[in-house]
């Protein structure tokens, strides 16, 4: 199995995070259960080979578009494995689909019932024998030339600066305040966060500060879960613990115990 990982140009970076593959997950054979928690960042991904399964996500194509999700879900994986990920930034993705990402949350829906001319481009560029590097340079070449026809208005702005105070505050922050940063009336920004980001500002809020979490374990695994609670800003014990049973389905003691725990939105 292999990994590689790579950051976006200049140019794309307010909109694209990164890119990251993976090969040959399971070139031995032996079937595997891999838990998907939400990250707080969608993302365009391509199957290469064979496609996983799930009980609770419809997988039915190898190019899906990932909304925002704010519960878990297990892919069942029993054939060998090849990914090729686009990593959006929470606001960026909205540049290049032109669409409400609200319609999009928890939901894996096939880039070609959104864009058809797109995905037929990516998937027949992206999905030949080539390197990783090949593939990056494809997509930035792609998505540069989606975002020439696709120019960045003042919302964008708006909501790229309350995503970068939500960054900053690790999620602990008071949703009046960000409107005021947006100078809109609450009612305005909620409204106008939904379409951008997918889901509505409470939860995700919820979901950075648990990030934060996986974030701060990750750094500092010998912390207990009181310390890490407390360290994430958690009211409480029983407010993180209810966090993570809604956002993983696990209590955090479990999900560190049995799944990787590196937190996508601040890695």
């Amino acid at each position: 199995m292999s990994f590689n990982l790579a950051y976006p140009s200049q140019k794309l970076k307010p909109y694209i995070k990164q890119y990251w593959a993976i090969e040959h997950v399971l070139k031995s054979g032996a079937a595997y259960l891999q838990r998907i928690v939400p990250s707080g960042l969608p993302e365009l991904i391509l199957y290469i080979d064979h496609k996983p399964k799930s009980e609770k996500r419809s997988i039915e194509a190898h190019l899906l578009l990932n909304g925002q999700h704010n519960d878990y879900y297990d892919l069942h994986i029993s054939e060998d494995l090849s990914i090729f990920s686009i990593l959006f930034q929470p606001q960026g993705v909205r540049q290049f689909f032109n669409l409400p990402f609200s319609e999009l949350t928890n939901r894996s829906v096939p880039l070609e019932f959104i864009n058809g001319a797109l995905s037929k481009e990516l998937q027949g560029k992206l999905s030949d024998n080539i390197s990783f590097n090949n593939r990056v340079l494809i997509a930035e070449d792609v998505f540069c030339q989606q975002l020439t026809a696709n120019k960045k208005d003042y919302d964008f702005n708006r909501i790229s600066h309350t995503v970068e105070v939500i960054r900053n505050t690790k999620g602990v922050v008071e949703i009046d305040f960000l409107s005021q940063q947006a100078c809109l009336s609450r009612k305005q920004f909620e409204r106008m966060f939904l379409g951008y980001i997918g889901i509505s500002p409470k939860q995700y809020l919820k979901i950075v500060r648990f990030q934060s979490a996986l974030h701060i374990n990750s750094q500092s695994n010998d912390l207990s879960m009181t310390q890490l609670a407390h360290e994430s800003v958690y009211y409480d014990q029983s407010h993180f613990i209810n966090d993570f049973k809604a956002l993983t389905g696990l209590t955090p003691k479990k999900f560190f115990a049995d799944c990787d725990s590196v937190s996508d939105f601040f890695g």
